[in-house]
């Protein structure tokens, strides 16, 4: 397939795409939880609970939770799976922070340690995890085959992969709605809340170019997956994918 485009969060900026994800994490963390509702209606709670139970037959033990960002997935899946150890991993340390001071909130710290650190360059053991997750992260790498490909390495063998990211719908007049909301609407409500009304424009543009679908799930190969499958939600707002190593 086509290398496809690649956007940043903050255009006319010389560093590398992670300085700039990194650095529009630590901007928004504060906001980034009470955002996610407002802006989502609370659909992105459900989005995860629909993911976390398409692998729950499963009850994965050791976890890793890729761009975990405030441990929403991590702390969610100890109410749907029995994990015995999760790692949540991020570049944004004040993501972290804020992550943190919930699973302390919720004395999950016995279950759930978080680390801050590069997706692309993990430090992790080959075949470490039994489960492998990602929510709404993949999007933000730099490079993308080679943070699947690290995925995919920390894996165990016939571990599961799952990823929950933003797609573009495809349906009339649900597409129109979507880009119209996306790219005028919600930067204007991240500017009037998180004061980085940036983050917003490049959630529209990193949307918009990400491979979606059918050439996301020939990413996945490509990567080392097999058994590749997804489940477009809310008529493709988002969708979930699932993969074994």
């Amino acid at each position: 397939m086509a290398e496809y485009k690649k956007v940043t969060p903050y255009e006319n900026v010389v560093d590398s795409k992670k300085s700039q994800v990194t650095s529009m994490f630590d901007k928004v963390a504060p906001y980034y939880d009470f955002l996610n509702r407002l802006l989502s209606l609370r659909i992105d709670v459900l989005w995860r609970k629909k993911a976390l139970r398409m692998l729950e037959k499963e009850q994965p033990k050791v976890i890793l939770d890729i761009a975990t960002g405030t441990a929403d997935m991590a702390i969610m899946s100890t109410k749907i799976w029995s994990p015995e150890k999760i790692i949540g991993l991020d570049i944004s340390k004040e993501m972290l922070r804020v992550g943190q001071t919930k699973i302390d909130k919720k004395n999950l710290a016995n279950i759930i340690s978080l680390e801050n650190g590069d997706s692309e360059n993990l430090h992790f053991e080959d075949e470490s995890f039994d489960t492998v997750m990602a929510a709404f992260g993949v999007r933000n790498f730099e490079n993308l085959e080679k943070g699947l490909s690290e995925m995919n390495r920390v894996l165990q063998k016939n571990g599961s992969c799952m990823i929950l990211e933003f797609s573009k719908p495809r349906v009339f007049p649900l597409k129109q709605i979507f880009n119209i909301y996306f790219k005028y609407i919600l930067p204007v409500i991240g500017k009037l809340t998180s004061k980085d009304p940036k983050a917003y424009e490049y959630l529209y543009k990193s949307v918009q170019v990400f491979p979606d679908y059918d050439n996301f799930a020939s990413i996945l190969k490509k990567t080392g997956f097999v058994d590749v499958t997804y489940k477009p939600l809310s008529f493709g707002i988002c969708t979930i994918y699932l993969a074994k190593k």
